[in-house]
């Protein structure tokens, strides 16, 4: 998948913890203008997609940093039925470095799949727009289609900028589709997005003006401690009868799961 088609018929680009991820000045400072955004951004149709969608969907880029020419990009699929009152639920892939756009909506949750000749869609049956609003973040900068056109950023990336980059992102995002402001909003995600997920929650609880309608947040197969996943690895093996009691009694006894060990 290397193009979308849009209305005006190419793709656009446009242009403690808490307390230091983003100050409100500096918040402010980051919310751009996105009026009349919105419809330039709406996707006629993906190339191979299936007849009878009925559905709209939405892809572009968000800026997030207008100096260093950063911008995050997102792929947004409203509810197949009832759009107007279903929640938003934001997905994000992990990695670090896993593209939303790749994985979770063409090969996970996504409204489509792709046929084994790379060419064409078809409908998925499980798709999550079939109960909620979802909207697919390309994340950090450098991942999929989000960008820097500064390259010293690529290495100033963490975990701390990402979720306020994610943040702004939002607050930014609510600007260019404003009927969506105050709608139930939930955070998902996968694998490394275990880090993404909760930091992006703190950040959004922690902002001052409480923009965002947060009510949760899901996390699977996530990357979240080293120490306690290696740990319950061994543990979920041993509640599922793949590994003998002698075994886990060892593992507990002998293994030091700490990244301190040799």
């Amino acid at each position: 998948m290397n193009k979308f088609y849009f209305n005006n018929g190419a793709g656009r680009s446009s242009s403690s913890w808490a307390s230091s991820l983003l100050s409100v000045s500096g918040l402010k400072s980051k919310v751009y203008d996105n009026s009349r955004l919105k419809e330039g951004d709406k996707v006629v149709r993906l190339p191979g997609q299936p007849e009878g969608v009925n559905f709209d969907q939405y892809a572009g880029y968000v800026t997030v940093d207008r100096a260093n020419g950063w911008a995050l990009f997102y792929y947004f699929v409203e509810a197949a039925e009832n759009s107007g009152s279903k929640p938003i639920v934001l997905w994000l892939n992990g990695g670090p470095g896993c593209s939303s756009l790749g994985y979770g909506a063409m090969e996970e949750l996504g409204s489509f799949r792709v046929m084994s000749d790379g060419k064409t869609l078809y409908r998925n049956p499980y798709a999550w727009n079939k109960v909620a609003n979802v909207l697919f973040l390309e994340s950090p900068a450098g991942v999929g289609f989000s960008y820097s056109n500064t390259t010293s950023d690529y290495a100033r990336s963490g975990d701390r900028r990402t979720a306020t980059d994610a943040l702004v992102f939002l607050i930014n995002w609510f600007k260019r589709f404003p009927e969506y402001k105050g709608r139930d909003f939930f955070i998902t995600g996968e694998s490394y997005a275990g880090n993404y997920v909760p930091q992006l929650a703190h950040a959004i609880l922690n902002n001052k003006d409480r923009l965002i309608n947060l009510k949760g947040i899901t996390i699977g197969n996530t990357v979240i401690n080293k120490e306690t996943d290696s740990k319950g690895t061994f543990d979920y093996f041993w509640t599922h009868a793949l590994i003998v009691d002698e075994t886990i009694r060892a593992i507990h006894k002998f293994c030091n799961f700490s990244s301190d060990a040799p």
